[in-house]
C-alpha cells in the first residue's frame, strides 16, 4: 500500500470506531496539538538561533581566565623569586 491508502484506511476504520461526531472533535483536537507542537519547536528553534548568535566566540570571554598549566608554571616562577 501507499501512503495515501494507508491514511485512508486509518481515517476509514477511525470513522468507523469514533463515529462522524467524535471522529471531527478527534481530528480537531489533533490538529491544535499538531499547530501547538510546531509553534514550540517554531519558538525553541529561535531561541537556540539567538543564543549561538549571542554566545562569545571561542577564546573571546570578558573574564580573564588561566589555563591549568599556565597556573602551575606561574605558581613555580613566583616560588622561585
Amino acid at each position: 500500500m501507499s501512503f495515501g491508502t494507508e491514511i485512508l484506511f486509518i481515517l476509514l476504520l477511525a470513522l468507523l470506531v469514533l463515529g462522524p461526531k467524535r471522529l471531527h472533535t478527534t481530528l480537531t483536537q489533533i490538529a491544535r496539538a499538531k499547530a501547538q507542537f510546531e509553534n514550540a519547536t517554531h519558538s525553541f528553534e529561535s531561541q537556540l538561533a539567538s543564543e549561538f548568535e549571542e554566545a562569545p566566540r571561542k577564546g573571546e570571554t570578558d573574564s580573564p581566565h588561566e589555563l591549568v598549566g599556565d597556573s602551575i608554571t606561574s605558581s613555580a616562577s613566583r616560588r622561585d623569586e
